[in-house]
């Protein structure tokens, strides 16, 4: 949203503007120093089982359109210990991005958490990073993921405004949180203590979240809300205590924008001297000198402050001594989202596994759409985060709200939302600060694309001040070369580059590619400049556990999931049999066999170990930044913290594991720095063996090189990790044998398409197949136009 005027209002008489003050200062340091962004993830599903694909669409905002100001984000998996499990770098173009996890068999049962972020938010509090818990299930862990649905829950009381004045009527917001799902009904009443069988107002809750009232507080008196529901449980807050004078800011809608009346008690010279302070998406938009002696006044903020659009706007009251005394969040066009719909026609088969497709109708001013297809359980309760709800709502605020999608729906109770605003208060900047000169420290700036620094020695010596000769190329590319010259410390630098495929770096000091000997002890070391940044605070609270009872009940949702998995397994095998029935196996040499015991020792020696051949096998583990990080997610039990340094530290089975380098004890920073190029053997070494709960890193030896490379020109080469690209959604074959054995298609996700556009003229199609219910399918259709218009579908067809 551009901010195209601000409004200037002097209540009660006309005053000058002063030379710049206190808060002219706080603005001007808000509006140059605290651009943030924030991030949704649209996920294909709501549960996962292991070997499934988890595929997610990313959108960057700034305020309320996508952001321009980053290019990469940075998707994290971690397990409910914070151990990270996975990781994707994904690239952004007008703040949207996708990309997949695929969850393999290793991983526990558990619940686990997505974090999603760019470098630029990394300079602002974590609490702003998307997180999301994800239950991930595993038939073959020892425990087993219960909901528990009995979760506790407690509450807390918001004056309007923040303040509790003698003598003025005040809204109060009661505000509900729990950790799972909160009661679907409840209700509470007000008392003096001193007189605790007189309930002074009563309310009722108004959603799952929150519920209002209306009192008048006095002075010397505490106030309790008794609060309980519907399965009787009960508690008892205390309200805040009442303040003998102050203001109070009090908001009602308008249809020509926002009314709003201050009201202040025992002020010596009434309301004179106070300034009221509008701002949008950290941007003022709107401000009010009061020069009135008189203890209330009253006003309207128009629409106009917000270009008509549907924004949140953050108003302050300071005192004469430009203090901040009263804050309060309010909804601009609540009702008018300025969403489009997009036009589409079908007519849907409700056959099991019938054929079904529909048209996007085209329109010039949306050239891409998300689309998402999934089977909808409208038997569980409901608890949606949707982009619109992040847009306006979740993606501002730390703490949890329960369903915040139903905020954004037709049948949206507007007194439901401005009782969430009472009780929430705008984090992305403090006034206290803003008002000290104070601003964040950015350590983290953007940059556009990708960066690498190289660390080159010969010898094992530094080069300052030489010519490199780089030669890069990926799969799908051309050679690109590239001569770079040393800085006086021996470093090169890659910027602003892409690539999302492993990139080959070959490199040598001569012209003349043939002319070896100089280069032959040329090593180069590459870092990233944009990486990702270690998350500080503990995770969320989750209401999922675990418990060791293999027969554990499964909620008939989690068991449609598991028989998708034994489908997916079925149709692998039965395509592995006839493939085997097809190729004549012949038997082979057990390389990693022989390569471990040529570079093992009897007391690495177990039989409980797990080998990565990286002479013969694994090639993809170059194009990792180093061999901690490629690890991830490939032994089973093996699970990674990342240091304050930035480095991998590795666990087996929640303990703390060993490192050794050619059997000598080392930290994880030295393996950080060690080319994988240099690495010819992984060893993971659980219990049974005089070494265990170790990993032992082997380095090449001489010639040791697989056997297809070793008639292949010597040449300095390593492999870069850049953008991660998604997996591909497919389609099931259900023509095929093995398709038309499975007794019961369970799928829920039935099409996956981040980028549907037009193909060849044709209107953008959706296709896919049903399962074996095809009863609610749940579409989901996003855009953007140029001018950050949003479209957006989210309906359930029957």
């Amino acid at each position: 949203m551009k901010k195209i005027l601000i409004f200037f209002l002097y209540v009660v008489g006309m005053s000058q503007l002063n030379a710049q003050d206190r808060i002219d200062k706080a603005i001007e340091n808000l509006e140059q120093n605290y651009t943030q962004e924030k991030v949704y993830l649209l996920l294909d599903k709501d549960r996962y089982v292991v070997g499934d694909n988890l595929y997610f669409k990313a959108f960057v905002f700034n305020g309320y359109g996508r952001s321009t100001i980053s290019n990469t984000l940075f998707v994290e998996l971690y397990d409910h210990n914070k151990n990270l499990v996975d990781k994707k770098t994904v690239f952004l173009t007008k703040g949207e991005g996708d990309g997949t996890f695929t969850l393999n068999e290793f991983l526990n049962e558990d619940i686990y958490f997505i974090r999603a972020y760019t470098t630029w938010m990394a300079n602002f509090p974590e609490e702003f990073n998307f997180m999301k818990q994800v239950p991930i299930y595993n038939p073959n862990s020892d425990q087993k993921l219960v909901l528990d649905k009995n979760t506790k829950w407690t509450a807390n009381a918001f004056p309007e405004s923040g303040t509790f004045i003698d003598g003025v009527p005040t809204k109060v917001a009661v505000r509900l949180y729990s950790q799972g799902i909160p009661p679907a009904s409840w209700s509470g009443y007000v008392i003096d203590p001193d007189k605790p069988n007189e309930k002074i107002t009563t309310f009722k809750n108004l959603d799952e979240n929150v519920s209002a009232f209306t009192m008048t507080p006095k002075i010397g008196k505490t106030y309790k809300a008794i609060l309980e529901d519907s399965n009787g449980a009960k508690q008892s807050i205390t309200l805040p205590p009442v303040s003998g004078s102050g203001i109070n800011l009090q908001l009602s809608a308008d249809a020509k924008g926002i009314a709003y009346k201050i009201k202040g008690g025992q002020l010596v010279n009434g309301l004179k001297g106070y300034t009221i302070i509008g701002t949008i998406n950290n941007q003022l938009v709107y401000r009010a000198n009061i020069k009135t002696t008189e203890s209330e006044v009253s006003s309207l903020i128009p629409n106009q402050v917000s270009n008509d659009e549907t924004v949140i706007i953050n108003l302050t009251i300071f005192d004469d001594k430009q203090n901040a005394v009263a804050q309060r969040l309010f909804f601009v066009n609540p009702k008018n989202l300025n969403i489009d719909r997009p036009t589409l026609a079908f007519s849907l088969n409700n056959e099991p596994r019938a054929f079904n497709s529909f048209d996007i109708e085209p329109d010039g001013d949306y050239a891409s759409y998300t689309v998402l297809v999934k089977e909808k359980n409208l038997s569980e309760p409901q608890n949606e985060n949707t982009l619109l709800s992040a847009k306006w709502l979740t993606g501002d605020f730390i703490s949890p709200i329960f369903n915040p999608g139903q905020y954004f729906e037709k049948t949206a109770n507007p007194e439901a939302l401005d009782a969430i605003l009472i009780s929430e208060k705008w984090n992305r900047y403090d006034w206290d600060a803003l008002l000290a000169g104070k601003s964040p420290e950015i350590k983290y700036k953007p940059q556009k694309n990708l960066s690498f620094r190289g660390k080159v020695t010969n010898n094992g010596r530094f080069i300052p001040n030489k010519t490199i000769n780089l030669m890069l190329q990926t799969a799908h590319s051309d050679k690109n070369f590239v001569p770079l010259v040393t800085d006086d410390n021996g470093f090169i630098y890659l910027d602003n580059i892409y690539f999302d495929e492993p990139l080959t770096v070959s490199y040598y000091l001569n012209k003349d590619k043939n002319q070896t000997s100089e280069s032959d002890n040329l090593n180069i070391t590459f870092q990233p400049l944009v990486s990702n940044v270690a998350y500080k605070n503990p995770l969320p609270a989750t209401n999922y556990r675990l418990v060791k009872d293999k027969n554990a009940a499964q909620d008939p949702a989690i068991a449609k999931a598991l028989q998708n998995k034994k489908n997916r397994q079925s149709i692998e095998d039965f395509n592995r049999e006839t493939l085997i029935q097809e190729v004549n196996v012949t038997k082979k040499v057990d390389k990693k066999a022989e390569l471990d015991k040529e570079l093992s020792s009897g007391k690495f020696s177990s039989s409980n170990a797990t080998i990565f051949d990286l002479v013969n096998e694994n090639k993809d583990a170059q194009s990792s930044q180093n061999i901690l990080q490629w690890l991830q997610g490939r032994a089973a039990g093996l699970t990674f913290t990342i240091d304050s340094s930035g480095n991998y530290i590795p666990s087996i089975r929640g303990s703390q594991a060993s490192l050794y380098l050619d059997e000598i004890p080392v930290d994880a920073g030295m393996i950080s720095s060690l080319p994988i190029s240099s690495i010819a053997m992984v060893k993971i070494l659980k219990e049974g063996g005089l070494v265990s709960n170790a990993i032992a890193i082997y380095t090449k030896k001489g010639n040791m090189i697989a056997e297809e490379e070793r008639n292949t020109e010597k040449t300095n080469k390593l492999v870069l990790r850049g953008y991660d690209r998604s997996v591909e959604f497919e389609l099931p074959d259900i023509t095929s044998d093995a398709y038309k054995k499975i007794s019961k298609d369970t799928r829920e996700t039935l099409y996956w398409n981040p980028n549907l556009s037009e193909d060849g003229g044709l209107a953008p199609r959706v296709k896919f197949f049903n399962n074996d219910e095809a009863k609610n399918r749940q579409i989901i259709i996003i855009s953007f136009d140029p001018n950050e218009r949003l479209l957006y579908y989210n309906e359930i067809i029957k």
